[in-house]
């Protein structure tokens, strides 16, 4: 079948030392945000404050934590540019109380340039200040008013022995396509962490990312400061930043939990992919065929998220390419329990297949050598990460969907979502033949991207051509995957306008039974709500528990239930759905 294979084109394999040369420059041209110093020999004078001042006030935004470590976690706030004053400090405290009695760190940030340069924004690094597997109060003071205090988790010790480890599980939120009380219900969950596997704004200030079903939420208005429908440079994604972080429920949760954050494409630009050609980002954006534009744009897009997103990510200006110096792909460790692995599917994806998504077509014998989402270095340390984990169970935070995804029947079918795996099917072959040949055991996969709520079996091989067999052998089970809905963004029902009335109450169970009768991988299928799961990991056991809150109100006592549970018993690749007994909880 090798000489079939068409090289000629978007699909050609274009590798070289230079990759991502302009980028790099563009990277060493911005200030990155990174942990502000601070003093911890602070004056105590500066922790008091007018216990009715309004927070909202000083710090619009609130706070937030992320970047766990076994000895600390990155603290933010930003504040409001019309209070700021060069000559005042900003100050922080941590306690192991909500009452503050138990102070074990304070200090302060002097370097007011470097707050200015960051929109205003902070991150205090206290990794090396904090104990192991312990949860603090924080809070920020500036000019006697004092922020909403928030709540941050250390990591295990990589030794520890845990009972378990819950993660709330998030994705896609598109401001304009809802409200957010999904995330009033996750800062009351009672969960270690909060994942965010990507899509945290859109880029866009209008309709673009709507469907025929899709409505308009009041109060969800946006204007670009450039003036254009679709981000055109910094200012533009600080202002998204600002205006999402500014939702009351989103904060909540923020405050309530630490943050392990990913990225998919709508943080930079949608549908993105490296052009070899050009050596430079393309995707769906007025000027996306502009490679010094869009090399210009995704600097700016890298450089808001890490203004305002809590995350520890490696960072090296002195690295040669752009893996040496900028990787948001890493792995964290949950004690004995979890080894928790998150990847880049963007700065390194080629573009997208032209051929039309047939079985023949999408299969890894009609792909050239070479042709990757995650690049060499990432796939290569993502199967050791994955197949040389110690821990009872192996987590990978995947933005898109693993699994196949058939529409149709036999030669009649389709793979519609070529931005996920089904686009990849060669180095998705090579990824999952290494976790079956390592024998891995209790593999989990936790998705977002598609908007939908699935339970299926992860396989080293699945019947057809899609996976590069001629034959319909069935290949083994190797894990699960478990993808989360959406909080807002557009799902399958509201693209075809079917998730109110009669519409509804037709398709929802028709798709329900339809897609996993089309993918025999597939057990659970859902594209009529949105909202969150919750992941939990135990010895004996992994539970997915999906839930769906109502988008339509801007009220914290939103409607909420669950659509979906299913549990995963440690040692076997089983799916059992326990739906009912979370129903009747």
């Amino acid at each position: 079948m090798a000489d079939d294979i068409d090289l000629d084109g978007r699909d050609e394999p274009v590798r070289g030392a230079n990759d991502h040369a302009e980028l790099l420059s563009e990277l060493d041209s911005h200030d990155l945000a990174v942990a502000t110093d601070f003093d911890p020999d602070a004056d105590t004078g500066r922790f008091e404050y007018d216990p009715d001042a309004d927070p909202d006030a000083v710090f619009p935004q609130s706070v937030a934590s992320g970047g766990p470590t076994p000895s600390g976690v990155i603290l933010w706030t930003r504040l409001s540019p019309a209070v700021f004053d060069a000559d005042e400090p900003l100050a922080v405290r941590v306690a192991r109380d909500p009452d503050f009695d138990d102070v074990v760190y304070e200090g302060e940030v002097t370097d007011a340039e470097q707050i200015r340069a960051h929109d205003y924004t902070v991150k205090v690094d206290l990794d090396g200040h904090l104990d192991s597997d312990c949860e603090y109060h924080y809070r920020f003071y500036y000019c006697g008013t004092a922020s909403r205090a928030g709540r941050c988790q250390t990591l295990p010790a990589p030794d520890a022995s845990l009972e378990r480890v819950r993660f709330a599980v998030l994705a896609c939120q598109n401001f304009l396509n809802g409200y957010y009380p999904a995330y009033h219900y996750v800062a009351r969950e009672d969960v270690d962490f909060l994942v965010h596997v990507g899509d945290f704004i859109y880029e866009s200030d209008d309709g673009d990312f709507k469907g025929l079903g899709s409505y308009d939420y009041p109060d969800r208005e946006k204007e670009l400061p450039s003036g254009n429908g679709r981000v055109w440079g910094l200012e533009d994604y600080r202002y998204l930043y600002r205006t999402y972080r500014s939702d009351r429920f989103l904060q909540e949760a923020l405050e309530a939990h630490t943050l392990i954050a990913g990225w998919d494409d709508h943080e930079l630009v949608n549908d993105l992919y490296w052009d070899r050609r050009t050596d430079a980002p393309a995707g769906d954006h007025p000027r996306g065929d502009d490679p010094a534009f869009m090399t210009d744009l995704i600097a700016d897009a890298m450089h808001a998220w890490w203004e305002y997103m809590p995350a520890r990510v490696h960072y090296d200006p002195s690295g040669d390419n752009l893996q040496d110096r900028f990787r948001l792909w890493r792995d964290l460790e949950f004690g004995d329990l979890v080894t928790l692995v998150m990847t880049d599917e963007r700065l390194f994806r080629d573009p997208p297949r032209e051929a039309i998504s047939t079985p023949d077509n999408v299969g890894p014998h009609r792909e050239p050598p070479g042709r990757t989402m995650l690049g060499e270095d990432q796939r290569e340390w993502l199967i050791d990460s994955i197949t040389g984990s110690e821990r009872t169970w192996t987590v990978w935070a995947d933005e898109v969907l693993t699994v196949p995804l058939r529409v149709g029947s036999g030669p009649l079918s389709i793979y519609p979502v070529q931005g996920g795996w089904d686009g990849y099917t060669r180095e998705r072959m090579q990824i999952t033949e290494a976790i079956a040949e390592a024998d891995v055991d209790n593999f989990v996969t936790l998705t977002g991207d598609m908007h939908c709520y699935i339970a299926a079996y992860s396989q080293s091989s699945y019947p057809g051509r899609v996976t590069g067999g001629e034959g319909v052998a069935q290949g083994e089970r190797i894990g699960v995957e478990f993808m989360t809905p959406a909080i807002t963004s557009l799902n399958v029902a509201e693209a075809l306008h079917l998730t109110r009335g009669w519409r509804r109450t037709f398709t929802e169970p028709l798709l329900s039974w339809l897609v996993p009768a089309m993918n025999p991988h597939i057990e659970f299928f859902d594209s009529h709500h949105w909202g969150y799961s919750v992941v939990e990991f135990t010895d004996d056991a992994c539970t997915y528990i999906g839930y769906a809150v109502d988008k339509t109100t801007n009220r914290p006592d939103a409607d909420r239930s669950v659509v979906a549970a299913y549990c995963v018993p440690e040692g076997e690749v089983s799916l059992t759905d326990v739906t009912e007994q979370y129903r009747t909880q």
